[in-house]
């Protein structure tokens, strides 16, 4: 006489196979679900880089074209060409930007064009860092009266974490020799001496408040990337926009993995686990 198999739990139990099914079918279909948005996500980057690396390749837009801009949004990453004066007492320098690993400055120096009252920020490039005295910067050739830049137009500088109220201007409005006059002159503004005291070096820059500060009538919806090769003690080899090509890529291969892994548990426990159990209690009932 055989003795009762010791494993009552083992007994076909039709509905928790239907309540299992049932579940890992939703999981596979929510984790392919979400694997497959994050690939459109990753081709919609790709169609954005496509799009940013036409722009640069169309000519320069002229300081007209630039000036008949209703909004610099219509024309980001696309070239320009501008003539002004340099208002060199209003330079900032955006502290821990790097540039190929490299901790330094990011340079801005508002651009007054020529013919008009308007004022451009411009992103001139980088220069690294003083390690022994972070207030000592390096020197920076800024030529004077009128010249020509070319540039890309881009979003104004992004913005770093910051703690407390450090993220104020560390110069007054009061401090800053535009700021005297309600409508400056870009001449005097860019000969004026920097007041004593004024410290150009900043964690972020909002533009809207630089304006108020300056008073200058500064553009404060676009600014201008300056390119070209090495120069006037700066570097621009500007990184990349950060699209997160690799993040989407990355998590499609974690939800496609995820659903994979679902699958195997799957037929692991509800196909190969019981069909062992079953060959080992016919194995155990012949002995």
């Amino acid at each position: 006489m055989n003795p009762v198999p010791p494993y009552p739990e083992d007994r076909p139990r039709r509905g928790r196979f239907l309540v299992i099914t049932i579940a890992a079918a939703m999981t596979v279909s929510a984790t392919i679900s979400l694997g497959r948005w994050q690939l459109s996500r990753a081709a919609q980057k790709e169609a954005l880089q496509a799009s940013i690396d036409a722009e640069k390749q169309k000519p320069p837009l002229t300081q007209a074209e630039f000036l008949a801009l209703g909004k610099g949004s219509d024309a980001l990453h696309r070239a320009v060409r501008l003539r002004g004066l340099w208002l060199t007492p209003q330079t900032v320098y955006l502290d821990n930007r790097q540039m190929h690993g490299t901790p330094g400055f990011y340079v801005l120096t508002p651009f007054a064009l020529e013919g008009t009252e308007q004022t451009v920020m411009v992103q001139r490039g980088w220069i690294q860092r003083n390690f022994v005295d972070r207030t000592k910067l390096e020197p920076v050739e800024t030529p004077a009266g009128i010249v020509e830049v070319t540039g890309l137009l881009e979003p104004p500088p992004s913005h770093l974490l910051e703690l407390g109220s450090a993220a104020a201007a560390p110069g007054a409005a009061a401090s800053s020799p535009a700021a005297a006059a309600s409508t400056p002159d870009v001449q005097t503004a860019a000969a004026a001496p920097v007041a004593e005291g004024y410290s150009p070096i900043r964690q972020n820059l909002d533009l809207e408040a630089f304006r108020a500060e300056t008073k200058l009538p500064l553009r404060t919806d676009v600014s201008l990337q300056q390119s070209g090769p090495a120069s006037e003690g700066l570097q621009r080899d500007w990184p990349a926009p950060a699209l997160g090509l690799e993040r989407h890529y990355g998590y499609a291969f974690q939800w496609f993995g995820l659903s994979a892994l679902v699958v195997i548990l799957y037929v692991w426990f509800q196909f190969i686990t019981p069909l062992r159990r079953a060959r080992r209690r016919a194995r155990d009932g012949r002995f």
